[in-house]
């Protein structure tokens, strides 16, 4: 797995276009960077920047941000809505795959070193990357905001972690910034029908965990109630793993509640959404639609949209650009201005970075006439997937309609539970179709390795030998995957909606082929294994399968059968 990196850097800069895109292109000069999203706000005067890549080209890029941010923003000069301390504010280090927070955290020390060393910025440590539990809090770090800088930096339990002192004209341009380690934390804010602020705060105070002061109040004044240490009382709010306020939008014209998820394990988006709209309705208020700050991850959104098709007795074992739909849809993520998936989506936006190309990208016409070239490859393992794959989709589409279909109501969960099993299966066998077309490719690039010296013909022959088993697995593994079609078409068949009952027929169909097919591929590239033990082993399994797969295709055929003879 490829070690990857987000970085969501915020600078105190959200009007001037020029400054903001010198400030992106100095990120940009870095090799092995991919800018994700810029994301500006004139109201907070704010810009969120998103990018990913290496972790060591995100760290490179990250200080060259922060350098140029240094050196066009004057934090003298600055006003906006939003709290901050710094011309980089604040500057997250996020792990994607093959590395840990904890990595991350080690990697933002560094970073935070290296700027209060080389640009004499001061930093603090917080979220994961934090030295004292305390300061894991962000609000903390930037207690006081960058007013209170001069006073803090002459107090020792209020300095920075890295470099610390008296502070002067420089910092007083640059201000300081917190570099962090965190998980994903996505920002979010609620749209209201009303334009008062203290109204979206009372909303906010009543969701996010630290909740709001405990008030005693009497005939003349109300005051805080204090405890024995003389700490003000809190009254916890409704959602864990949240930070939330109250603000009034100018360009907007509305108020809205403005939140941090800062653990979407704990409290997912729709969940929050919800909340919210309780909390809401509580005052007379409407939340008419929700906006995401940045960039969102895939598994939220599929979460949210399974969950309101669940409340409406719907199969959620459909398309995931459906199930975002109707995520979008649901919460409102549209109200203000088009929501587009593939532009907010972190994992769609990384995947438009990749620039090989994809079988499964392909039109049908386009797969076909790519298949039918002169090229080698797609050939009859990628095929072999694919008819899989329509044999799930068929199986899969008999149960959505089943899930659907008029005096079957009290079956939707069932049929929606099928359904689900089958875009399981469909989408793993569409990942086959590629990888069957790479374990070709694996093999190609063998015949191109040196052989002059004997040394390097036992590593051409290690690496053939290598590729060749891994070419012999892929369609093994196509041949496993698509065996569990006959399941779903069976059960579809046998109890799903009637008129669809050929649908299911011909899942049964393409599935055998699917399973026949890659059967010749294990048998061919087992043949060229030197290692006959292993070779054998995976024949004979390819040929046990085979054989369950012809028997399984009768049996389906035969349900078939009798249910369209009157």
């Amino acid at each position: 797995m490829d070690r990857l990196i987000e970085c969501v850097p915020n600078f105190s800069e959200g009007r001037d276009r020029h400054v903001i895109k010198q400030i992106t292109d100095s990120i940009e000069s870095v090799e092995g960077v991919k800018l994700l999203d810029v994301d500006p706000g004139e109201a907070t005067n704010r810009t969120v920047v998103t990018f990913v890549g290496t972790p060591e080209a995100v760290v490179e890029a990250a200080f060259r941000g922060v350098s140029k941010a240094a050196e066009l923003i004057d934090m003298r000069n600055h006003h906006g809505a939003h709290p901050r301390m710094g011309a980089t504010d604040v500057l997250p280090l996020i792990p994607i795959s093959g590395i840990t927070l904890e990595q991350c955290a080690e990697l933002a020390r560094n970073l935070g070193q290296r700027i209060a060393d080389e640009l004499h910025i001061p930093v603090y440590s917080y979220e994961a990357s934090a030295f004292t539990p305390e300061r894991r809090n962000l609000a903390v770090c930037r207690k006081g905001e960058y007013e209170a800088l001069p006073e803090r930096m002459e107090i020792d339990s209020e300095k920075p972690d890295f470099g610390a002192r008296t502070f002067d004209e420089h910092m007083a341009r640059t201000g300081a910034t917190a570099v962090g380690a965190r998980d994903f934390l996505i920002a979010v804010n609620y749209n209201l029908n009303t334009t008062s602020t203290r109204r979206a705060n009372a909303i906010a105070f009543d969701v996010r965990e630290k909740g709001r002061p405990k008030r005693e109040s009497t005939s003349v004044t109300s005051k805080p109630v204090k405890d024995e240490n003389g700490k003000t009382v809190m009254i916890p709010g409704t959602l864990k793993a949240t930070k939330a306020i109250g603000w009034y939008i100018d360009e907007y014209g509305i108020a809205q509640v403005s939140m941090n998820i800062t653990d979407i394990s704990v409290t997912p988006l729709h969940v929050a959404f919800d909340e919210v709209c309780r909390a809401a309705a509580a005052r007379g208020i409407r939340v008419t639609g929700t906006e995401i700050v940045g960039l969102i991850p895939k598994r939220t959104l599929i979460e949210a949209g399974r969950y309101f098709l669940h409340k409406q007795h719907r199969s959620t074992g459909i398309p995931e650009e459906e199930i975002i739909r109707i995520a979008v849809k649901s919460m409102g993520l549209d109200d203000l201005k088009p929501f587009k998936p593939e532009e907010k989506v972190i994992e769609y936006m990384i995947a438009s970075s990749d620039n090989g190309r994809s079988l499964c990208g392909l039109s049908a016409r386009g797969f076909a006439e790519e298949t039918a070239s002169e090229s080698p490859a797609p050939g009859g393992g990628s095929i072999s997937a694919y008819m899989g794959a329509l044999g799930a989709a068929l199986g899969t589409m008999v149960a959505n309609l089943s899930a659907h279909k008029p005096g079957w109501d009290d079956r939707w969960q069932e049929f929606s539970d099928y359904a689900d099993k089958g875009q399981s299966i469909m989408t793993r066998l569409l990942q086959l179709v590629d990888e069957d077309t790479e374990a070709f490719n694996r093999i190609m690039a063998v015949f191109s390795m040196p052989k002059s010296t004997e040394e390097e013909r036992e590593a051409r022959a290690a690496a053939l030998e290598e590729a060749t088993l891994y070419a012999t697995q892929v369609p093994l593994q196509t041949m496993k995957t698509a065996f569990k079609v006959f399941e779903l078409v069976k059960a579809m068949a046998s109890c799903g909606n009637p008129n669809s009952v050929t649908d299911a027929g011909v899942g049964a169909i393409a599935a055998r082929g699917a399973v026949l097919g890659a059967a010749l591929n294990v048998k061919i590239n087992a043949a060229s294994l030197k290692d006959r033990d292993i070779a054998d082993a995976m024949v004979m399994e390819a040929e046990a399968i085979a054989a369950k797969a012809s028997v399984l295709e009768e049996e389906i055929l035969n349900i078939v059968e009798s249910k369209i003879i009157r």
